[in-house]
């Protein structure tokens, strides 16, 4: 009986002491009324969670550089839609759908990605509340 106790106190303490990745919801970061398209070479691709991110460099409307992050859905959901870490390379040429951050730094929420090819694929979550969800309320 102390035997289980001392362990199960311990493993408490060491899962407590394990950092804590809260999700945040669409509306809380990304803006509904600020669409945006971007056209441009994939410069890095993070296949990691909580998200997917695609890193870019888009031309301006001067022709100045500029670079963009757009997040995506999780590695588990892409990945059940067909997207694989190869989906998308660097250099390759792809247009991105979607909606800018509240900030309004050079980051994005990316809601489709069209490929080099002309494939649109999806990219975001479903259940995230985002644009599209017929309950989000947004």
């Amino acid at each position: 009986m102390k035997a289980t106790f001392v362990f199960a106190a311990s493993a408490a303490f060491l899962l407590s002491s394990l950092p804590v990745f809260a999700h945040h919801s669409f509306a809380a970061e990304f803006d509904v009324k600020q669409p945006i398209t971007l056209k441009g070479t994939v410069t890095k691709v993070e296949w990691t969670n909580p998200h997917v991110w695609i890193y870019m460099d888009v031309a301006n409307e001067s022709g100045a550089v500029e670079h963009w992050q757009c997040e995506n859905g999780a590695p588990n959901a892409l990945a059940r839609m067909g997207w694989t870490r190869h989906s998308l390379n660097v250099g390759d040429k792809i247009t991105i759908e979607g909606f800018r951050a509240k900030n309004a730094e050079n980051t994005a929420n990316a809601r489709q990605v069209t490929l080099s090819d002309g494939r649109k694929v999806f990219s975001g979550s479903a259940e995230d509340g985002g644009p599209g969800k017929k309950d989000a309320g947004q």
